[in-house]
């Protein structure tokens, strides 16, 4: 019998900075390449429609051995609780939740990968289709802890504070 897959994570980590300010910092994607170890960066499709519920962000992704751009959907932008999306509109959900945790916020950093990202590994890999699966879980899962870190050194520097409007 084969090992369950782990198609959903969630790790958390606590950043002394308020809520909202940690949400500014996680829900500007155009900073995603300061703390992501895959995505490069990200920009807007549509500038106007920035950071709000149902925009659009295309974001670079560079490893070793390919490069590539996905178009995500924001389905989660609650200043100081929630920013999420989901990448190419059904295959795999990001996002940030946090929580007040003494003078400082929790985040957690979830992933899940959707029905819509299965169906389409499948039909693009074939029966190559569960080893890639388990190689870009592998990767969200070893991505996650980095990018909490890192967040948590960018929210947490003086010059990130300075920024504060909470």
């Amino acid at each position: 019998m084969s090992q369950p897959r782990i198609l959903d994570h969630r790790e958390s980590i606590t950043i002394q900075a308020s809520s909202d300010s940690v949400y500014e910092l996680v829900s500007d994607i155009t900073r995603t390449g300061e703390w992501s170890p895959v995505c490069t960066r990200c920009w807007w499709d549509d500038d106007a429609a920035a950071g709000q519920m149902g925009s659009w962000f295309t974001g670079h992704n560079e490893l070793p051995h390919r490069t590539w751009e996905t178009r995500s959907q924001v389905v989660a932008a609650e200043r100081g609780r929630e920013f999420a999306w989901v990448v190419g509109g059904d295959r795999v959900r990001w996002g940030y939740t946090l929580m007040p945790a003494g003078t400082g916020t929790t985040l957690t950093e979830s992933w899940d990968f959707l029905p819509g990202g299965i169906a389409m590994f499948e039909e693009k890999f074939g029966d190559d289709a569960p080893a890639q699966i388990a190689d870009r879980t592998q990767q969200a899962l070893d991505s996650i802890p980095t990018t909490l870190a890192a967040i948590k050194r960018i929210a947490e520097s003086s010059g990130s504070r300075e920024g504060d409007r909470s």
